[in-house]
């Protein structure tokens, strides 16, 4: 089993939509995936369930979700943590919802993983998301957890950043994504290696860290509008913008501190992606780059509206006419060329 990571700290970069997709992609793909909604906004629990099965998911299951799961650890409350009950999106793939309250335990969260701090039932408040995740994905089998995290540089995060086997940066091509990666520069290789001192220290606790590196699978860029089949020129200079920091500055840092694979491994994957394309036009700046994925205009509206994944949805007579049925194909393959990548940049890494 599988734990992946997506997070940007920047806002607005389609975290949530690259969770949801990828994760129904690779169940497409005959993967059982567990999406887990750690961003009390849960924004990825409505996806999924929709605006009615979100309400009565709530109303009648109110503790089948992550903050009423963690309630064991964070309310010293004497019972473990068990695996909760999972709405089935479809034959593979399952939510593990959010929570508005989740947010309650940072403050806790913040002071157990100071180190020095951490006494008593306190020293099991960092292992704990991560032993929930595990004993729900035990209960369904699941291949790959996705965790859907909030855009924000909090101890939540980090925690859960930590706890990964990897992780997936999605940006959009601006100037705030621009200045993001020389922030996330600074910041992820500072989490792991508070991790590296931390893991040791709470081995013996009842909810342990796990001793992984979180590893670095690529970057998505998304949201931007095309001219003629190509990013428009407003938005190309980002892209390369992004790349040039990504390939010049970031992965040699994420390198420095193991948080990279192999550069041959990322190079013959998207060799693959390139091969596979046929007649479609693959063509990344870098190795690392997984998927550029323009503005899904109307598609996205009726993608939520139906908890369905962007590209199936179903086309209505007028879209027809405006000829989206390319366009859905599009994105269709580009999100199954995304799945493929990363079940063969994760193949054979544990």
């Amino acid at each position: 089993m599988q734990k992946i990571a997506i997070f940007n700290h920047k806002g607005g970069v389609s975290k949530t939509t690259t969770s949801f997709n990828l994760g129904w992609s690779l169940s497409q793909l005959n993967k059982k995936v567990l999406l887990v909604d750690t961003d009390s906004q849960c924004n990825l629990s409505m996806y999924a369930l929709g605006e009615e099965n979100f309400e009565k998911h709530y109303l009648n299951k109110s503790k089948e979700n992550i903050y009423s799961a963690l309630l064991p650890a964070f309310k010293s409350q004497p019972r473990l943590i068990q695996a909760i009950e999972c709405p089935k999106i479809n034959e593979n793939l399952y939510l593990l919802p959010g929570h508005l309250d989740f947010t309650e335990n940072e403050v806790q969260l913040g002071i157990a993983m100071q180190l020095s701090s951490a006494f008593g039932s306190m020293e099991n408040l960092p292992g704990s998301i991560n032993y929930l995740v595990n004993e729900t994905a035990k209960k369904y089998n699941i291949d790959y957890v996705i965790y859907d995290m909030n855009p924000s540089l909090s101890a939540i995060n980090q925690d859960i950043f930590i706890s990964s086997d990897y992780f997936i940066i999605p940006a959009s091509p601006d100037l705030f994504s621009l200045m993001s990666i020389d922030s996330l520069n600074r910041v992820l290789p500072s989490w792991e290696k508070w991790g590296t001192k931390a893991r040791p220290l709470f081995k013996d606790s009842t909810y342990p860290l796990p001793f992984t590196t979180p590893k670095f699978l690529g970057y998505t860029i998304n949201d931007f509008n095309l001219s003629h089949g190509r990013p428009q020129h407003s938005f190309r200079g980002f892209m390369v913008s992004i790349s040039d920091k990504i390939v010049e500055s970031l992965s040699p840092s994420f390198n420095s501190c193991g948080m990279l694979m192999d550069d041959r491994k990322y190079k013959t994957a998207y060799q693959h992606m390139k091969d596979s394309s046929l007649n479609q036009s693959i063509d990344y700046p870098d190795s690392y780059c997984l998927a550029q994925i323009s503005n899904f205009n109307k598609l996205i509206a009726i993608s939520n509206a139906t908890s369905t994944p962007v590209f199936n949805v179903r086309l209505n007579k007028e879209m027809l006419h405006n000829g989206q049925e390319r366009t859905l194909k599009w994105f269709k393959f580009l999100y199954k060329a995304l799945a493929t990548r990363v079940l063969e940049l994760t193949c054979d890494e544990h």
